[in-house]
């Protein structure tokens, strides 16, 4: 939600002040190391990594071994200076300041030779009183240390007990002491990410003077009156009074088409002062809700805010609010031990589909409003409904908040601690406190924030054992637990934040967690909570290995991105699976033994005589393994939503891991970096669809199951198809009577035995045979055509390679792809290279002679540039 702060608007009118002046320091600053040796401008915001880059000075740190061959950047201590002249006369102030919305991370801050202050924490904003040293031309000075090496230093002064973890996995690359240090945690490296410690201004930084009193920050909560069925607003204003008289005036609330204007008088002491403004919002007004995406509209209303204050002095805030409510549901459930865990938004219970968001980039300020508008925008057109901003990375710019109150992304935020225990000393909380304080102020207002979540896996961690922390020793790390997540950021949030629920980490127990003194002997139990659930070796199409969990909000199997995006950041020495390039990139432990043999289980490993071809292939069948496994699991976990079984069950959310890329690397990601689709994330279009037919065997009886996110019954027929992998004629095809599928439920919809379906299907055998299946109203398709394996498909009888063609043409702004093929073609994948853009469908069962599908690019192509850069792929390409 932007909140426009009119700073620099002298208001019109007789006796008029203006508010305040604000002059901006963004824009060319010089950089230079800790011995003087390099000096180069940089820009602000930026970081040293991208001004050496813009400099000609280093390659693209991406590119191959670089994140090893820069590693002196991080270890360095840099220097941010600038001198400038403020454009107005510093003079007739009372009150200067200068604010850094965003330092990386560790910095003394010199303005015209006189430290006035330092910096700690990434995460927080920083205001420093320059009324005193300010002139009309400055200096301004940032001396940075090595985050690397302040993270050291702070492990070693703790010396009390040890803090685990020490050091990342070796094959991360990663320097060492992270939880020691309130920065990116994943800067120091992660399982999918390299080690990229950044320094520099990352946010904007500017100076504000003014009179009289200063807006330094206005936030609300809508809140709605259960009792009496109204809206009401909750206003929060905090006012820096200067001198030592109290200023007064009158406060104006407007929100126009809610027919809604209220006036309030304040008086203001001298000094830090807060104005809380209660509004309510009449109950024969129709307020409008904002719906996450699928449910409803986003709808939200603009309102105005004007402080008519003594001396002249009026502010104005213009914002946008939207209404929602938000509720997490934990109560038994009937044939189950445990508690439910489930959302009602506006009083409606709601599915969580989605997936997990990571930073995306290494380099904050080469993340530009149309990357996060293409990423963001590429969740809702795969179905999804909910981000979980993971607690290893950062506290996302204004921007994305804003945008997913636009798309209707429900955000569930963890606070910025991941895998790891945290020290608990004073000056450490101090710094976590004033993080958290200012985040839950700055992040309030936005709808679609739907929860706080205290860490990511570090209740798991603890009580798992994960650091092997003696018996003995382990409450003093609960002490320690409990005091950083409940005593001082739970405390924060209840006093912030009322309007949206809290745990203490992900996965716990939720309300059983709290029972057990805020730490869980199981914290990933199937029966409260949520959980988090990896498993390589296990057959991921068997749906038995997968937990009936009260919700997944981290699940998930790895796969390379496509050849083209690794072609910018290697050479030709680097395209084999086997290279060191491919085992340098991979930073999770096996991480590429493991894509080859669970591919292995179902499908025949490439064996090309040509390096190149064997290495996309590979590619290829390490997205078709992710794609397929991951679809297998989310089925599960959607159908479900509505059943018991074994006293497990009513799965409500599925958030696989993860959405995007940090950069060009083996990973769990559905988005490549830069936002070219992976097989998994056109899958997850299909997978995630309101409405969706699910199949699957259970002692060899063929099911499926229907599951509904719409808020209404609907009455529909099943049709289902069998072909043979060597005809694209239907063997037999069956369709149901008339099914009522209910709003909001899994419920089962068909079943027959596989030897009755295959006999039936004219002696189809489990290895000759694929089945089909879509749910039909009035012959007008309602949903996906979904599909179910039979077989492994390194067993299938009568695959043959398809030649498969297709005929462009071009209507407006979109591309049309008239396909053909001359067999039956599972996975079928269509790629343009490096042209950005997305297809309608992708990796695809081509069981019929011809399917039309539509390119949408993300910028001016043509259709000769498409042509050339067009190739198709199958699975009966790689046999």
């Amino acid at each position: 939600m932007r909140l426009h702060l009119l700073l620099l608007l002298a208001l019109c009118g007789t006796g008029t002040t203006a508010a305040a002046l604000s002059y901006s320091l963004r824009g060319n600053w010089s950089i230079c190391n800790g011995n003087g040796s390099l000096e180069l401008p940089g820009a602000v915001p930026g970081c040293v990594h991208s001004a050496l880059f813009q400099q000609g000075l280093i390659q693209d740190s991406y590119y191959r071994f670089n994140d090893l061959n820069y590693r002196w950047i991080s270890l360095d201590n840099w220097t941010y200076s600038k001198e400038f002249k403020i454009p107005f006369e510093i003079s007739k102030w009372q009150k200067v300041n200068l604010i850094l919305e965003g330092v990386d991370t560790i910095s003394k801050i010199l303005f015209n030779e006189v430290t006035i202050g330092e910096t700690d924490n990434m995460f927080n904003r920083y205001s420093f009183d320059i009324t005193n040293v300010v002139r009309d031309v400055n200096s301004i000075e940032l001396r940075f240390q090595s985050a690397v090496l302040y993270a050291a230093q702070q492990s070693k002064a703790h010396t009390r007990y040890p803090v685990p973890p020490d050091c990342p996995p070796l094959v991360q690359k990663g320097e060492c002491h992270v939880n020691f240090v309130r920065k990116e945690q994943c800067s120091f490296s992660w399982d999918w990410g390299p080690s990229f410690p950044t320094q520099g201004i990352w946010k904007d930084v500017r100076i504000e003077a003014y009179n009289i009193c200063h807006l330094n920050d206005f936030t609300f909560s809508p809140i709605y009156d259960k009792s009496a069925q109204a809206w009401n607003l909750e206003i929060e204003a905090t006012f820096d009074v200067v001198g030592s008289k109290p200023v007064g005036g009158q406060v104006i609330v407007a929100i126009p088409k809610l027919q809604t204007q209220q006036m309030y008088n304040l008086e203001l002491q001298p000094g830090k002062r807060i104005v809380e403004l209660f509004l309510n919002i009449s109950k024969n007004i129709t307020v409008e809700t904002w719906w996450p995406h699928g449910h409803g509209n986003q709808t939200g209303y603009n309102m105005t805010i004007l402080f008519e204050l003594d001396g002249g002095l009026n502010i104005e805030k213009s914002a946008k609010v939207y209404f929602r409510t938000v509720e997490l549901i934990e109560e038994p459930i009937k044939g189950s031990p445990g508690l439910s865990f489930y959302f009602k938004i506006n009083g409606f219970p709601i599915f969580l589909k989605g997936s997990n968001w990571i930073p995306a980039d290494s380099f904050q300020d080469r993340v530009t409003s149309e990357l996060l508008r293409l990423l963001l925008q590429s969740v809702v057109d795969a179905n999804m409904n909910t981000l979980r901003v993971w607690g290893g990375g950062i506290y996302e710019q204004d921007e994305f908040y804003e945008l997913c109150d636009e798309l209707g992304i429900m955000v569930w935020q963890d606070f910025m601690f991941a895998c790891a225990l945290y020290p608990t000393d004073q000056g450490f909380l101090d710094s976590v406190r004033a993080e958290v304080a200012y985040q839950i102020k700055r992040l309030k207002s936005h709808p679609s924030i739907i929860i706080w979540s205290g860490n990511n896996e570090n209740e798991e961690a603890l009580m798992m054992n994960w650091y092997h922390i003696s018996i003995t020793d382990r409450p003093i790390y609960i002490r320690d637990y409990v005091t950083l997540y409940v005593k001082n950021i739970r405390e924060l949030v209840l006093a912030g934040d009322k309007s949206r629920p809290f745990i203490t980490s992900s996965p716990t127990n939720g309300a059983e967690t709290v029972a057990e003194g805020w730490v869980s002997q199981n914290p990933n139990s199937n029966y409260f909570g949520d959980v988090h659930f990896y498993d390589y070796i296990s057959d991921c199409w068997n749906w038995k290995v997968f937990p009936r969990a009260r919700f997944a909000s981290e699940y998930g199997y790895q796969s390379w991105p496509s050849f083209s995006t690794l072609e910018k950041v290697s050479s030709t020495e680097d395209w084999s699976f086997s290279s060191k390039f491919s085992l340098h990139r991979q930073h999770h432990e096996g991480g590429n033994k493991q894509m080859l043999y669970q591919a292995g289980l179902h499908f025949k490993l490439p064996k090309s005589t040509d390096p190149l071809r064997t290495f996309k292939d590979t590619i290829y069948l390490t997205q078709v393994m992710q794609a397929q496994c991951v679809k297998t699991e989310t089925e599960f976990y959607r159908r479900s939503r509505s059943e018991i079984v074994d006293q497990q069950g009513h799965t409500m959310g599925a958030l696989y891991w993860q959405l995007n890329d940090i950069w060009q690397a083996p990973s769990w990601a559905s988005l490549e970096y830069g936002g070219k689709w992976k097989m998994l994330h056109y899958f997850a279009q299909n997978f995630f669809a309101p409405l969706l037919p699910v199949g699957f065997e259970n002692e060899n009886t063929f099911y499926i199951y229907g599951v509904s996110d719409l808020h209404s019954d609907y009455s529909m027929t099943l049709t289902v198809r069998v072909h043979t992998w060597s005809s694209l004629e239907p063997v037999c095809s069956c369709v149901t009577e008339h099914l009522v599928m209910k709003g909001g439920e899994a419920v089962h919809l068909y079943e027959e035995p596989v030897s009755e379906l295959l006999r039936r299907c004219g002696n189809c055998t489990r290895e000759s045979c694929v089945v089909s299946f879509y749910l039909s109203a009035d012959h007008e398709l309602l949903s996906p055509t979904n599909y179910h394996f039979l077989s492994s498909l390194k067993e299938a009888v009568g695959l043959c390679k398809a030649q498969i063609t297709a005929i462009i043409s071009q209507q407006g702004d979109i591309f049309v792809f008239d396909l053909e093929t001359s067999a039956v073609a599972p996975f079928v994948w269509l790629d343009v290279g490096s042209i950005p853009g997305r297809f309608s469908d992708n990796g695809f069962l081509m069981t019929e002679k011809t399917r039309t599908i539509l390119f949408y690019p993300w910028e001016p192509t043509s259709k000769s540039e498409l042509e050339q850069s067009f190739h198709v792929t199958s699975l009966t390409d790689i046999y």
